[in-house]
């Protein structure tokens, strides 16, 4: 399991390498909830998500003749982006695995940064591709299995806990393939131990959800508009890490993660893409369990939406 020794490591190591994001009240999102609302804003973060920070700890932890042979990722979006632009301001040559239902704007920004993008027909096959890659001697920066990256992610909730004012009661987190959830949930455990961590996924990318309805990681068909949050399955170590910290994890629909994107552009004045729009929904529903004593806690990861994404979504499921 990963520490907070481990977590504060990783913040030493990558801090001037990353944004220490801001951690403030929103009170549009508090008048709209109806309880306090604390936000850490992960979307200001380099890349536009959480993800530089764990793609910064492994690539520092790299020794020389790792980073002279180069590093290979795999991702639905912004792991990419994240590892091929902190990649190219360390000096390291990267490769990028990504599906061709990636975010056309991902790929051209991480082509833009130098990284050798290869597209693949689905995040399946972008793993098998990795395999072989790994196999001619790059290293892996996986998205989430993986102690260093998982630590670094773990950062968010290191600031978040000693940055939040107001003592918060619950605070949610996106969740992927586990990585964030995973160190923000070991932060928060060490630092906030009252707090309930809940997790949320999108139906379509609801891979931590199944492995704890099996009691391990299982394989799950990916059908979200949620590229980001798309793993095909979550790994032994992220999902240790939910079963032990996290109270739950909860499935909402896109179109509810869109209307929360809605929501957050019109009261908490940020453009968020869809894997940080779930928070809302996830959170009414939080609140429907907890009363209205509760003080929330939301960890906003990212940004990485373009408006005719935004406006394409809101087309599809009737949103105005």
């Amino acid at each position: 399991m990963i520490g907070i020794t481990d977590i504060e490591a990783a913040a030493e190591r990558i801090a001037g390498h990353v944004v220490r994001t801001p951690t403030l009240p929103s009170p549009g999102l508090s008048g709209l909830l109806g309880v306090p609302v604390t936000v850490k804003l992960e979307l200001l973060q380099r890349t536009g998500s959480f993800k530089a920070r764990g793609a910064a700890a492994k690539l520092l932890s790299l020794d020389e003749a790792e980073r002279a042979a180069g590093v290979v990722a795999v991702s639905g979006g912004n792991h990419g982006i994240a590892v091929a632009v902190m990649a190219a301001a360390l000096d390291v040559k990267a490769t990028v695995v990504m599906p061709r239902s990636a975010p056309a704007r991902a790929i051209e920004i991480a082509e833009e940064a130098g990284a050798s993008v290869r597209l693949t027909d689905g995040m399946g096959s972008a793993f098998a591709l990795v395999n072989d890659l790994r196999d001619e001697g790059l290293t892996l920066v996986h998205p989430f299995d993986d102690p260093v990256v998982v630590a670094g992610q773990g950062t968010v909730g290191l600031e978040f806990a000693q940055d939040a004012a107001d003592e918060l009661t619950d605070v949610v987190v996106s969740v992927g393939g586990g990585g964030l959830i995973s160190g923000v949930a070991a932060a928060l455990r060490a630092l906030r131990p009252r707090v309930r961590i809940w997790g949320v996924e999108t139906e379509g990318a609801e891979a931590m959800a199944e492995a704890l309805k099996a009691g391990g990681p299982v394989p799950v068909e990916v059908s979200s508009i949620s590229t980001t949050l798309s793993a095909p399955s979550v790994a032994p170590l992220t999902y240790e890490h939910v079963a032990a910290l996290v109270g739950e994890v909860l499935v909402v629909p896109d179109r509810e993660a869109v209307r929360g994107c809605l929501e957050l552009a019109e009261h908490a004045k940020v453009w968020t893409e869809p894997a940080a729009g779930c928070l809302l929904p996830a959170a009414r529903r939080i609140l429907e369990r907890v009363g209205p004593d509760a003080r929330l806690g939301l960890v906003v990861c990212g940004g990485n939406a373009s408006a005719a994404d935004m406006a394409s979504w809101a087309e599809r499921f009737g949103l105005r």
